[in-house]
C-alpha cells in the first residue's frame, strides 16, 4: 500500500487525503517568505507541513561569497528539518509539486505523493530569467542555488588552472551580465580577487590579462539606489578595474564569447567570454503553468490586497512569485518576503478565529549592496545614505545576523574577517575540485624560456 503525507491509501487513485483533527497549513518553498509564514504559526492550533525541493534553506544574498570562494555553502545554508528544534507543530517533507487541485484541496509531489490542504501558503521563489537569449540558459552560469554557487567557483579555478598550463599567450576573460546588486558585488569581488590574490596564488598570470567586465542594458547600476549611491557603485568598480559596458544588452551567448549590442539596437560585436555569470532578470519556474493559479506579468501568480490567491479560499502567495493588483510587484529582496509570510500567517490565525484583516503593507526598511572591501551603498530608513566604510559595516552586520542558526552567524563572520581584515596576508581560498588539465602542445609559446 502506498500512503500519501496525509496517510491516505494511494493504491486507490479516488481516495482523497485523510482529514486531520487540526486545521493542516501546507507551505510551498522553504525560503525567506516560507519560513517567516511557517515562525508566525508557532503555537498555532495547526498541523503545518512545510514542503521544497531541497532539504536546505539558501541564503541567496551570500551565494556569491561562495562562488568566489569567501564561504563554504555549509555558511550559508539550513537544515530545514532543524526547525522542529524550536517548533513541533511543523513537519518537513522533500518534494517538488507537479499540479495542484483546489476543488480538492489537494497537491501532487513528484515522488508520489498527495497532500491535502486546508490552507495553502506558496512561497516557491524564482528561478533566472534568460529572455530567450540564445545560448545564455545552455552556457552562462546563473547564481541562484547552493549547486550553481559551486559549479561557478570550480569554473573559475579550473579556467586559472588550465591557464597556467596552456593559457598564458591569451587573455582570460569573466562577463557579469546584469547590473543589479548581485552582479555589482560578484564583479566587485572578483576584481578583488583578482587584484589581491592572483599575484600571490597564481604568480604565472599577469593579472593585466585578467578581465571583469560587466554589462548593464541600463545606463545605470543598481537602479532602485538613490543616483548618488548608484554614482559611488559606478566610481567604485572602475576603481578596481571592472570593464563596465552600460546600455549595453547580450544578444547571444556563445561557448566562448558574448554578442553584444547597444540599447538602440544598433550594431553588435563580439566580447570573448570564458566564463559568462547571469544576473539579470528572474522568472517564475515552469511548474508554476501547471498549478492551476491565475498567472500575471512574468508568469507570477496574480494576488489581491491581502495576498490571497485570486479566485481562491484559504491559498495565499508570497514574495518574488506572488504579483499584486494592476500587476504591480514587490522589490525582489528578502523583506517583502519575510513579511509577507509573517502576515499572511497571521491571516490563517484570522480566519480561524472569525477576525477580519488589515491589508498588506510592505514597510521599505532600507537596501544593501557591497562593492568589495570597505566599499559598499547602504540605503536606509531613517539614516542618511551612506557609503564606503560605514556602509560596508552595515552591509555586514545586516547580513551575518539575518543568517539561519548560531553556527552558520560564526562561522560566516569568521571567513568574512579572514577575507577582508587580513586581505593583505589571507590569500587562502576555499575551492574544490578541478578537472584534470592536459598540455595543449599546440600553445606552449607561453611556457618557453622559464
Amino acid at each position: 500500500m502506498r500512503v500519501s503525507a496525509d496517510g491516505a491509501d494511494k493504491s486507490n487513485p479516488d481516495v482523497t487525503p485523510e482529514k486531520r483533527a487540526r486545521p493542516h497549513v501546507v507551505v510551498v518553498g522553504g525560503g525567506f517568505g516560507g519560513l517567516a509564514a511557517v515562525h508566525g504559526l508557532r503555537g498555532a492550533d495547526v498541523d503545518i507541513t512545510l514542503i521544497d525541493r531541497h532539504t536546505y534553506n539558501t541564503f541567496q544574498p551570500l551565494l556569491y561569497q561562495v562562488a568566489t570562494a569567501t564561504l563554504n555553502p555549509g555558511d550559508i545554508t539550513w537544515f530545514l528539518r532543524s526547525i522542529r528544534a524550536h517548533q513541533d507543530n511543523v513537519e518537513f517533507l522533500k518534494g517538488t509539486v507537479v499540479s495542484m487541485d483546489h476543488e480538492a484541496k489537494t497537491i501532487a509531489l513528484d515522488g508520489g505523493q498527495v497532500v491535502g490542504y486546508d490552507f495553502l501558503i506558496i512561497a516557491a521563489g524564482v528561478t533566472a530569467n534568460f529572455f530567450g537569449i540564445p545560448g545564455a540558459a545552455e552556457i552562462s552560469m546563473p547564481l541562484y542555488l547552493r549547486s550553481q554557487a559551486l559549479a561557478l567557483r570550480d569554473k573559475v579555478f579550473a579556467e586559472l588552472e588550465e591557464a597556467v598550463v596552456n593559457g598564458r599567450d591569451r587573455d582570460l576573460r569573466v562577463v557579469v551580465v546584469g547590473g543589479g546588486a548581485t552582479g555589482v558585488e560578484t564583479a566587485g569581488t572578483l576584481a578583488e580577487m583578482r587584484n589581491n590574490d592572483l599575484p600571490v596564488n597564481y604568480p604565472e598570470i599577469s593579472p593585466g590579462r585578467v578581465h571583469i567586465t560587466l554589462i548593464e542594458r541600463e545606463p545605470v547600476l543598481i537602479k532602485p539606489f538613490d543616483p548618488k549611491l548608484r554614482d559611488y557603485a559606478y566610481a567604485s568598480l572602475e576603481k578596481r578595474g571592472v570593464d563596465l559596458r552600460m546600455s549595453t544588452s547580450v544578444k547571444e551567448v556563445r561557448p566562448r564569447s558574448v554578442i553584444l549590442g547597444d540599447a538602440k539596437g544598433a550594431g553588435e560585436v563580439e566580447l570573448p567570454a570564458d566564463i559568462v555569470i547571469w544576473a539579470s532578470g528572474v522568472t517564475v519556474h515552469e511548474q508554476v503553468a501547471q498549478w492551476n493559479l491565475p498567472q500575471g506579468r512574468g508568469g507570477r501568480i496574480v494576488i489581491d490586497d491581502h495576498l490571497r490567491v485570486n479566485g481562491l479560499d484559504g491559498v495565499f502567495a508570497v514574495g518574488d512569485i506572488a504579483v499584486e493588483p494592476g500587476d504591480r510587484a514587490l522589490p525582489q529582496l528578502a523583506q517583502p518576503a519575510q513579511q509577507g509570510g509573517a502576515y499572511v500567517a497571521n491571516q490563517v490565525k484570522a480566519a480561524l478565529s472569525g477576525t477580519e484583516t488589515t491589508p498588506f503593507r510592505y514597510r521599505d526598511k532600507g537596501t544593501l549592496a557591497t562593492i568589495g572591501r570597505n566599499a559598499a551603498v547602504a540605503q536606509v530608513k531613517g539614516l542618511p545614505n551612506l557609503t564606503g566604510f560605514p556602509a560596508w559595516i552595515i552591509w555586514i552586520v545586516v547580513h551575518v545576523f539575518s543568517l539561519l542558526g548560531n553556527r552558520n552567524r560564526f562561522a560566516t563572520m569568521l571567513n568574512l574577517s579572514a577575507k577582508y581584515l587580513f586581505w593583505h596576508r589571507s590569500h587562502n581560498a576555499i575551492v574544490g575540485e578541478t578537472p584534470k588539465i592536459t598540455l595543449d602542445r599546440t600553445r606552449t609559446s607561453g611556457l618557453d624560456g622559464r
